[in-house]
């Protein structure tokens, strides 16, 4: 693929916007298509949510399975961003909320006012994030957390740079540019992505969903998947499901054993290893570390809530999370680019659902 210059994101970014515009009404058609109930069926409940793009993959998975097994209810979502999910939550314009951090203390106390109770967080999916790159003369790229800070900085320019010719001894580097690609929007991968970059790779900022480093930015996971894919020289940070959907390559990365791990479904589970459950009145918020000595870990994970009221007025709502929890929809996760929740967490959600089966 011929490389791309800085100076032809413009016309590139036009293109790819009239092109996800496209898909985007095609989808629209399809799920509409899709969701719609079997003739002479009808739909007698549906409820909506919005957030997180990192989980758009098990949710569109999810939502097909309850509706195949549930003709007569609906569960639509729309992959808004987490931080347009919560906002949208709270407005009470849907009946949950995706979101890849926990909300503020701000955000909690005001989501119980629209709730009228407690609003609750149920971790659901655990999300790797990965590296993408495009770099076709290194199939098997390696960086530590400190190189990534230099990437994502703009420190490190060249990808012959010292600093990556170390992590990666014997392998012939081009004296190509980087070209970071990041999220433009508000990201809970972006707030994921900078507290691990923080914790392991001496950030120079304070985690956040909004981005303060160097690159170039884009709308959602689907616009960092898509630029990676058509820009020689970049490399972005994005769910590893997205990665795979558009076959990019991605990098092993150093965790605080000191070993380059690849990811998978099995090495981003070990990284859960030792989290700690904040179980309270506002659910079930996980704290887990990015500097595990699990040799087998990739470091770089997400967990993905779904907020709701914790007494709803909507059951679909309590019907469709117990669905997603149990062991049928905890199954399609790793299909999907995602990993399950760990037994001893997926025993606390279903009791928190009131399901325990």
């Amino acid at each position: 693929m011929a490389d791309l210059r800085w100076a032809a994101w413009p016309a590139l970014l036009a293109a790819l916007i009239l092109t996800a515009g496209a898909a985007g009404l095609c989808g629209i058609a399809i799920l509409t298509r899709d969701d719609a109930p079997p003739e002479g069926v009808r739909v007698s409940a549906s409820i909506s949510g919005s957030g997180s793009t990192a989980q758009k993959g098990a949710m569109d998975a999810w939502r097909t399975e309850f509706h195949r097994i549930h003709p007569d209810l609906r569960v639509d979502y729309r992959p808004t961003g987490s931080g347009a999910g919560i906002a949208e939550f709270i407005a009470g314009t849907t009946a949950f909320a995706g979101s890849d951090v926990a909300m503020r203390p701000e955000e909690q106390a005001r989501a119980d006012r629209r709730c009228g109770n407690k609003a609750l967080h149920l971790p659901m999916v655990v999300g790797p994030i990965a590296l993408a790159y495009n770099l076709p003369s290194v199939p098997d790229l390696k960086l530590s957390p400190a190189t990534l800070t230099g990437i994502f900085t703009g420190r490190i320019i060249r990808w012959d740079a010292r600093e990556i010719a170390a992590d990666n001894i014997g392998v012939r580097l081009p004296h190509s540019v980087i070209r970071p690609v990041h999220r433009s929007d508000n990201s809970g991968t972006t707030h994921n992505f900078t507290s691990y970059l923080k914790a392991a790779g001496r950030w120079p900022h304070q985690p956040s969903g909004k981005w303060t480093g160097a690159g170039r930015g884009v709308t959602g996971s689907t616009g960092v998947a898509d630029l990676v894919r058509y820009v020689e020289g970049s490399i972005g940070y994005v769910e590893y499901g997205f990665a795979s959907n558009a076959r990019l390559r991605t990098a092993q990365v150093r965790n605080a054993s000191g070993r380059f791990v690849a990811l998978s479904p099995k090495s981003a589970t070990q990284a859960m290893e030792g989290a700690r459950i904040i179980s309270g009145d506002n659910g079930l918020v996980v704290e887990f570390g990015y500097l595990t000595k699990n040799e087998d870990a990739y470091p770089i994970v997400l967990i993905t809530y779904e907020i709701a009221c914790s007494k709803s007025s909507e059951p679909l709502v309590r019907t469709f999370l117990s669905y997603t929890a149990s062991d049928a929809g905890q199954s399609y996760l790793s299909l999907n680019g995602y990993a399950p929740l760990p037994n001893e967490l997926l025993a606390q959600v279903r009791t928190r659902l009131g399901d325990t089966s």
